[in-house]
């Protein structure tokens, strides 16, 4: 017998067959636990971990459980199944190449009313943001979506006909994509119905409902028909090809008038090459030409976006009323100076402060950060998360972050590239609360910020996973047929039943705790973001991911505590160069090769360790059936190998050598095997899963007595359609055209 005590409420005092680990124990404690325990046998020892790992840990053979009394009238009884209702991944609704689901906020309702206040008005803030990521991704993006939105809001038309369900499906996808470019492959969403169908819907509507800009319908309809039809106007939001003129050919919002030469010599005047804590120059401005002068529009109260900027800081203020703790308010203030000043040092020193507050329960990212929307990946798209802190499952990301110094000596990477003093990584588990910009529908499942070099060097940074968007996808992809579809063997196919949520986990993990937060710069070599330009993004996240790969499978992680043995390892291993090498093709047309910064930043590991390891056999390209498959032989080999390659994508970031970069992406992550992609894309329709899967937002509710709110409720809305037009009614700021 095996006895653990715990808090004197819960004990474990049977556990057998010992040492094996074979399927999971799900269970709810009944409600006075206010501790959920979940607790897996490893190295003779009982490791207890939170609920937030329930289906990640397997249980072998059956488990006694005593619970003594809860001192209230409850029933002890244990329930060993989660009712879907109490679950996240609830399947909303599948329109092309996408499905919603849903997320719960367990724990939202024993926040303090002073915290409730908090999450609340910062939910506001990030929703007040939501136009500016339609203008940013397209000039007419908020044209698009005011006449989808006054269409369906008034159309007086047959609602029955295959051309409206057409509408309504390019509808959802734009509001998906926050416009009419695809959210991934960046390309322009052609709609199903006809020109005439467009018309059509135009003429019987309320005109008063469009945002006609003093135009007649038929005025407005010439005017549209280029803008929705026509792939030669504004095709690709997001253009990388090498040969080409990015900024020309890149139908975002964030340049006019401009060639990309023009471009790199107006920030190459400013920069300083001696400047050690150089700004992000470029983050929050449109670029423009001007009578012949190049000029930046600043996006901040009183420049460029204003209505929307200024909504934001009024919530902003109001969240201030209430922080939690002075570096919380600090922070808060800051940025809100931020967006009254536009200056970049602003935004400097309210990442720093940012960064010192991890205290706070409530917490919050907003503001222009990620720059993936820029082909030179200068511009910050808008986007902001807002969270609670998961405090128990925070134990294991955070014990990751608390080796920061450990992973760093032990890397493969070049002496003079590392940093002798990783500063304090923050790591934790969030639940979120909303999501905003271009963090929502389709949501990151990590974040590492800041991305400044400079502040992550001589600050550190905060490195979160976003708990219950994980914990949604996972309960979505329980039930998914692509394991049997795409692995070859069965021992391979059990691991990643067994493994595979666990790996994507914990693979997330190092790659925003440890991967983002790893090597430095030579002295005097410019931010990557000029010294390697359109390739940076890339070789940014290729990096991020193979400090993961490389990690993963080292049995520090399971002396951590953070897996049970290096198997987990092995299936993250089994699902990266499947993913790289054949399942991402899914996202791909036809004839199409690879321009996205993951899909090609996936593409180069995956395709190089093969290439590097053919000699040797480490992976082995493999028909079975007429159908393709990819099998790992030397799992110790292949790290061998992401060692390497990591050791060589740090050089060429360190001494910001432009050509490695180019030879690098351009020979590996961009051409696509096109005969394998149409395999891909044929076994995938057989399955019938979407290759794409994004959220409705829940919903924050404050409970008012007169001018104050007293409670703060959270609803979980399932109807898509209708909680974009709400959106569109309650944070519609800017104008049609900016």
């Amino acid at each position: 017998m095996i006895k653990i005590q715990i808090n004197a409420r819960f004990q474990i005092i049977r556990i057998h067959p010992i040492g094996i680990l074979t399927h999971s124990l799900i269970f709810k404690l009944p409600h006075c636990f206010n501790v959920p325990i979940f607790a897996f046998y490893q190295n003779q020892k009982i490791i207890c971990k939170s609920m937030k790992l329930l289906s990640k840990f397997m249980i072998a053979g059956s488990v006694t459980l005593f619970l003594s009394a809860c001192h209230q009238n409850k029933s002890n009884t244990m329930n060993h199944t989660i009712s879907p209702g109490d679950t996240a991944g609830a399947f909303s609704e599948k329109f092309a190449d996408l499905q919603l689901l849903t997320y719960k906020i367990p724990g939202f309702d024993n926040l303090t009313l002073q915290e409730k206040k908090l999450a609340y008005y910062l939910y506001q803030a990030a929703l007040s943001g939501r136009d500016i990521l339609y203008d940013q991704k397209y000039k007419y993006g908020l044209t698009i979506r005011r006449t989808i939105e006054g269409i369906y809001d008034s159309y007086k038309g047959d609602r029955t006909t295959p051309q409206w369900k057409e509408f309504m499906i390019y509808a959802k996808r734009v509001w998906f994509s926050n416009g009419n470019h695809h959210h991934y492959g960046q390309e322009k969403i052609i709609p199903a119905f006809t020109n005439e169908d467009f018309k059509d819907f135009l003429t019987q509507s309320d005109a008063a409902k469009l945002p006609l800009d003093g135009k007649n319908v038929d005025e407005f309809d010439a005017f549209m028909q280029p803008i929705l039809f026509d792939k030669n106007v504004g095709f690709k939001t997001v253009v990388l090809d090498k040969n080409v003129d990015v900024i020309k050919e890149s139908a975002n919002n964030f340049y006019e008038g401009l060639t990309q030469k023009e471009v790199e010599d107006y920030y190459k005047s400013k920069m300083d090459p001696k400047d050690s804590t150089p700004v992000m120059y470029g983050l929050n401005s449109k670029l423009t030409k001007e009578n012949g002068q190049v000029v930046e529009k600043t996006w901040k109260v009183g420049g460029m976006y204003d209505k929307a900027i200024s909504q934001i800081v009024f919530w902003l203020q109001k969240a201030v009323s209430v922080a939690e703790n002075e570096k919380q308010k600090d922070a808060l203030e800051k940025l809100i100076k931020f967006y009254q000043t536009g200056d970049l040092k602003d935004f400097d020193a309210y990442n720093i402060a940012w960064i010192k507050d991890v205290d706070s329960k409530v917490d919050a990212t907003n503001g222009f950060i990620e720059v993936y929307g820029d082909a030179l990946g200068m511009r910050g798209s808008y986007e902001s998360v807002i969270s609670i802190r998961d405090m128990e499952a925070t134990k294991v990301i955070a014990a990751i972050g608390s080796q920061a110094q450990w992973f760093e000596d032990h890397s493969p990477i070049m002496p003079e590239h590392k940093k002798k003093n990783v500063k304090g990584i923050s790591a934790k588990v969030i639940t979120v609360c909303v999501e905003s910009g271009d963090a929502a529908p389709y949501t990151p499942i990590g974040i590492n910020l800041p991305n400044s070099n400079w502040i992550r060097q001589k600050y550190g940074s905060k490195s979160v996973s976003l708990g219950n968007i994980v914990e949604a996808y996972d309960q979505a992809n329980a039930t998914a047929p692509d394991i049997d579809e795409f692995y070859y063997d069965q021992e391979t196919k059990d691991r990643q039943r067994k493994y595979g949520a666990l790996a994507g986990e914990l693979h997330t993990d190092m790659h925003e705790v440890i991967g983002h937060a790893s090597g430095q710069l030579n002295p005097g070599v410019g931010t990557p973001e000029h010294t390697l330009k359109t390739y940076n993004n890339t070789l940014e996240e290729a990096r991020a991911d193979l400090v993961g790969l490389y990690y993963i499978i080292d049995p520090k992680l399971v002396e951590m505590g953070v897996m049970p043995s290096v198997e987990v390892g092995k299936a993250s291993y089994d699902k990266y160069i499947m993913n790289g090498m054949m399942l991402q093709l899914n996202r791909l047309d036809p004839g199409k090769n690879v321009e996205e910064a993951h899909m090609r930043n996936r593409q180069i590991i995956a395709h190089w360790v093969f290439e590097k390891g053919q000699k040797e056999n480490v992976i082995s390209k493999l028909s079975k059936d007429g159908k393709t498959y990819f099998k790992i032989n030397d799992y110790n080999k292949l790290r061998e190998l992401f060692g390497q390659l990591l050791k060589e994508i740090q050089r060429i970031k360190s001494e910001g050598d432009y050509s490695a970069a180019s030879a690098l992406v351009e020979n590996f992550g961009v051409k696509a095997d096109q005969e394998l992609l149409k395999e891909v894309k044929d076994r995938y329709k057989k399955l019938n899963i979407a290759p794409y899967k994004g959220f409705i937002q829940a919903k924050l509710v404050p409970v008012m007595n007169g001018n104050e709110i007293t409670d703060v409720k959270v609803e979980y809305p399932t109807d898509f359609v209708k909680q974009m037009m709400e959106y569109g009614k309650e944070y519609s700021f800017l104008p049609n055209i900016n």
